[in-house]
Order: structure tokens, then sequence, then C-alpha cells
């Protein structure tokens, strides 16, 4: 959520920098209940100095023996006037907040102006595309042939975009959770959390997944429970209330879970095979930070997530997401895609995000600054990896003619030192 404060001082900043985005905001109506907000106010500060004034003058009165009917009833009056104005108040403000929450974060200066995928910029390469002497088969073809991938039986069990992983297939997806959780934590620094795999509406507003996107959630009827989109909900909610030290920062979390999505718009997008499921696993790092440094913070996150397939030889690339395709609550935003042979394209597999203060005010998320100062932190976050994306793109990149499929060597000892999947 953006600040207040700073919206009604920098107006047209805002209002410039938000057009970038794309998109229609409700700024003048911002402005206009912000407005009756604050004659509201002005109001509501002036009755209370005529109450006080006219409450000492009855002091004066009564000890002089006068008789001060009339000017209690004054004040009573006064003090009705004042209580329906503080409900007046608190309903503008209601208003005022409400709008806020549908505003989206403002784009760092660093980040390319642009309306849509198109005008992402892409920053680096890592590795090289696999040459092969034959046609090179999808992920789904290859799971198939092995025995390792059963769609239909997924559909059976819960319907489409669902799948079922057998054998080997099953036993590498796990592998992939255990290697990736190994290398942040004792290479990379990140301490290791279990969260709840639900998430009440609370801490879905704190990192901007409601009101906004509440279609792309799943809810548990009757209760206030959510199944969590990314495990960043859930450890961004961590401290959700907190202050933190200056001292303790940055904090640095990875945390595994399966991520539920409606997939709610993604009609007919990518319908075959495991690049947009309803429920997949997850890999993710998060971190609070202070305000100076989170920018090399997010570098750093990103590489963190680099590092993963750089070790399995998967090839890929780092693009900058352009201000008209960021995320609602990201101030700047690296996609990190790796290369899928059947698609002869880049494929998204981590998304790493700085999102400055906005996920902290929201979550009222602060540190004491160096002078003990209380203000809000940043938030950032990364997949580390989507695991799924993760299990299809070694498929398809580390396919062989006979339909086997080669096991990365760094992957090897979490899979019993097998060195291939065969049918």
């Amino acid at each position: 959520m953006l600040d207040k404060n700073f919206v009604r001082e920098n107006l047209d900043l805002v209002k410039e920098r938000l057009a970038t985005r794309g998109g229609r905001y409700s700024l003048d109506e911002l402005v206009s209940v912000d407005t009756e907000w604050k004659k509201a106010v002005l109001r509501s500060e002036e009755l209370r100095r005529r109450r006080n004034e006219a409450s000492e003058a009855i002091g004066k009165l009564k000890r002089n023996g006068v008789d001060t009917s009339e000017q209690q009833a004054t004040v009573k009056q006064i003090s009705s006037e004042i209580k329906s104005l503080d409900e007046t108040v608190q309903a503008i403000e209601e208003r005022l907040n409400s709008i806020l929450h549908g505003i989206p974060n403002l784009p760092d200066s660093s980040v390319p102006v642009g309306a849509d995928e198109n005008e992402n910029q892409e920053i680096r390469r890592w590795g090289t595309a696999p040459e092969f002497d034959f046609d090179p088969s999808d992920h789904v073809d290859l799971g198939t042939n092995l025995g390792i991938l059963d769609t239909d039986r997924a559909v059976k069990i819960a319907g489409a975009r669902f799948s079922l992983l057998r054998g080997e297939g099953a036993l590498m997806e796990r592998a992939l959770i255990n290697f990736m959780l190994d290398v942040h934590t004792l290479d990379h620094g990140y301490q290791e959390v279990l969260t709840p795999f639900v998430a009440n509406s609370t801490s879905l507003f704190g990192t901007g997944n409601l009101p906004k996107f509440a279609q792309d959630l799943f809810k548990i009827e009757g209760t206030d429970y959510y199944l969590i989109p990314t495990a960043e909900v859930s450890v961004t909610n961590i401290y959700q209330g907190d202050t933190l030290d200056l001292e303790e920062l940055p904090k640095k979390f990875v945390a595994y879970t399966p991520c539920f999505r409606s997939e709610a718009g993604s009609y007919g997008k990518d319908v075959r095979g495991l690049i947009r499921q309803h429920q997949f696993n997850k890999v993710e790092l998060v971190k609070f930070t202070a305000p100076t440094g989170s920018y090399e913070e997010l570098e750093s996150l990103t590489r963190d997530a680099e590092d993963i397939l750089q070790r399995l030889g998967l090839h890929y690339r780092v693009i900058t997401l352009c201000t008209g395709d960021m995320g609602f609550s990201s101030a700047k935003t690296y996609d990190i895609e790796v290369w899928l042979p059947s698609q002869n394209r880049f494929r998204e597999i981590s998304s790493c995000s700085n999102f400055e203060a906005f996920q902290a005010r929201r979550a009222n998320i602060r540190f004491k600054n160096e002078t003990g100062k209380r203000q809000y932190l940043h938030t950032l976050n990364g997949s580390g990896l989507a695991v799924g994306r993760t299990w299809l793109a070694i498929l398809e990149n580390y396919q062989q003619k006979d339909g086997s499929i080669v096991i990365p060597e760094a992957l090897r000892p979490y899979m019993g030192g097998r060195k291939s999947l065969k049918k």
C-alpha cells in the first residue's frame, strides 16, 4: 500500500509513475475523498476547541454561583455533533483506504517503461541451448512414455490442471526440493522454515493478494482460510505487526510449500503439461531488509535463484519486467526464464521482486533505524525455484534419442546415485 501522506504531497509524481503501468486508477476519487476527510477532521477539531472553551467557562460560572444549564446544553449538543463527525471521519477514512488498497506499487526509476511483456528487457544469459540430432519431445510425452507422469489419472482424481507423478518422477520432484533447500541454506545463508499451507485474509491482504486478486485464490468454504498461492504469503507474515531491530536485518528465509492457484483468466493457456497447474511445488526465497541496500539484496537474491539452474546445467536468461508487465505489489522484478526445447523458447521459472515498503505497510512490519525511529522495512521474494517447471526443464533438456533422461550430476546424490531415467 502506498503512503497516504506521500500520495498527498507528490500527487503529480504518483500519477506520472502509475501512468507507466497502464490501467486506470482512482486518483481523482482519492483526492476528492481526501479533501472530504480533511474538512471533516478540521470541523471536528474546531468543535473540540469550542467544547473545551465552553467547559472552561462553565467551570468559572459555577464557581461564581451562576446557573449554567443553557451552557451545558450547548456543550452537550457540541459533543453529539463531534461524535457524529468522528463516525463520518472513520467512514471516509475507510473509503480512502479502500481506494489506496486498489492502487499498485510505484515502479522504481530503474524499471524500463513499457506496455506489456513485449517490452521487457533481457539483461543476461547463461549456458547454451542443447542441440539434438532428433526432434525433441515435450515433457508430457517424455514423462508418459517413461511411466513417471500420469495426467489421465490426475484428471480422474481432481480435474484438469493437476498432475500425478509416479516412481522416479515423484523421486525427482522430492530430490529437487531437497537439493534446492540444501543449496539455499548451506551455501546461500537462508534459514529454512516450514509454514502453514493455508493463510487467513489478513495475511493475504498484507502481501497484496487481497482484496484485488480474490478470484485467483482457493478459499476454504465457511472459514477465513485460503490455500496459499505461494510461500511468500506465509513467510512474509511471520513478522506481521512486529518491529525488528536494525541489527537483525537482513533476514533471509527459504521455504518449501505446495502452491494453489485458480488460474482465473488463463483459460486455454498452457493446458497441456505442467506449465500452468492449480497445484504445484515451489521453493521460495524471502528477505526482510532495511531500505538502504534493498536493491543490492534483490541482485543477490536473483543470483541465488540462478545458481540452482547453473548447478543443474540448464540454459536460461534473466529479464527485467517493464512497468506494464510488473505484478501489483512490485517496485522492480526480474524474471528468470529457462529454455524449453519443445517450445523453442524461454519460459518463466522464477520471478524475483523488491516490494520496497508496499507489503510492509499493509502488514505493519517495521524496524528501528539508526536513531531508534520506527519505519517500514523492505520485503523481497523470489522463486528458488518453481519445482515442477524445473522438473520438466530437466526432462526436455536432458532427453536422449531413446527417450531416456540423463540426470544432472548435481541431482544424482539426491536420487540414490541414479544417472538416468529409463523406461
